[in-house]
């Protein structure tokens, strides 16, 4: 894949040239280029100096130190942290994931377990890949023990699916079946569970036949049993992102070809569709700050699947790098390097976390494809 990528990105080495205050531009000459992996290591360790609550042991709500708690940016706080140690094999990362695992179950009513079935499932996420990095037993429980749990939110209204929280068994949202069919999938990869494997062909059968539009590959956000109402006016990067990252997984298990067009469809239609000017579009703060990061995260693995044609992985690349110079070069607020909604502005004093996760994860998806390539 590192060939491939290398011949795919090579060209786009050569063009877009510009001002920067912060880093280099892509040009003709190499001084020019953009150091992804400078930038990304900018960007993650602002994380930590802006966002890390030192005594809690979590992630403030914002960059002006609320100290707030919101447990499924967590998940994707970590997720970075991951992100960057596995780029760097720097412990200035990993000294966190005990801290980390510690801080937020303490916040959380120690436990992991929650009234949001996808809250549960984004940390289980992230723990996960927190075991992979590390073999540390208790990350492997923690994730069975969330696992376990998620498992109880799928009831036959809709037609199955799994509920997006313990109270409200009728509402079926893509937010709820699509991480919870990527993790079903990596836990049957890491630990050979069976059952596991079909539990992520269910979610996914479900969720494709519910929620997700084989004529454009939109992804609807929810469905209500009660009225049997499928939400298809609320389109989303985050759901969209989960769709393509679920097809990917199944792709890797089966070989088969229908789950990467399954994914490329749901792609093509966020990079062309929910776009300001080629750039993934603003979805706001809180909650939907984090959208499209969560989309670009499971976009740059569709990006290195082998099978994925030359053509639509050029494309896909010159995406993903018009996007991160965007926001390097026009949406990045220097020297602090913090993001805003507005991956095209910078944001003006101080930012959420939710969004500074966004920026974060685009820029270590840039720095990971740019590493493939060499």
């Amino acid at each position: 894949m590192k060939k491939i990528l290398y011949f795919l990105l090579l060209p786009l080495f050569f063009c877009a040239c510009g001002d920067d205050e912060g880093g280099t531009t892509i040009g003709t000459e190499d001084e020019h280029r953009i150091d992804w992996y400078a930038a990304a290591d900018s960007s993650s360790t602002a994380l930590l100096d802006h966002f890390w609550n030192t005594g809690s042991r979590y992630f403030n709500y914002d960059s002006n130190g609320n100290t707030q708690f919101h447990y499924w940016p967590q998940a994707h706080a970590l997720d970075v942290l991951l992100d960057a140690y596995l780029r760097t094999d720097n412990t200035l990362y990993s000294n966190y994931f005990d801290q980390w695992f510690e801080g937020v179950r303490a916040a959380n009513g120690n436990s992991f377990l929650n009234t949001f079935y996808d809250d549960m499932e984004w940390n289980a996420l992230a723990i996960l890949r927190a075991y992979q990095a590390t073999g540390d037993q208790k990350y492997k429980d923690a994730v069975l023990e969330i696992w376990k749990d998620i498992k109880t939110g799928w009831n036959e209204q809709a037609g199955g699916g799994i509920a997006w929280r313990k109270d409200q068994p009728y509402s079926k949202n893509a937010c709820s079946n699509g991480p919870a069919c990527i993790l079903a999938a990596r836990l049957y990869q890491e630990f050979g569970d069976e059952e596991d494997r079909e539990w992520a062909f269910r979610i996914y059968d479900w969720e494709k036949s519910t929620l997700f539009n084989a004529n454009n590959g939109a992804v609807a956000d929810n469905i209500n049993a009660n009225t049997g109402e499928v939400n298809s006016g609320w389109i989303f990067t985050y759901n969209q992102g989960t769709f393509v990252g679920s097809a990917v997984e199944l792709f890797k298990i089966t070989n088969q070809r229908a789950y990467l067009n399954d994914a490329i469809l749901a792609a093509d239609y966020t990079i062309s569709t929910l776009v300001s000017s080629s750039i993934l579009k603003d979805e706001g703060n809180g909650d939907g700050g984090l959208f499209k990061g969560i989309f670009i995260r499971y976009f740059a693995e569709l990006i290195q699947q082998d099978r994925l044609e030359a053509s639509t992985a050029r494309r896909y690349i010159q995406f993903l790098e018009q996007n991160a110079e965007t926001l390097w070069q026009s949406g990045t607020s220097k020297p602090a390097v913090l993001f805003g909604t507005n991956w095209q502005n910078a944001p003006a004093g101080s930012t959420g976390l939710t969004e500074q996760l966004s920026g974060c994860m685009l820029i270590e998806a840039m720095a990971k494809i740019d590493e493939l390539a060499d």
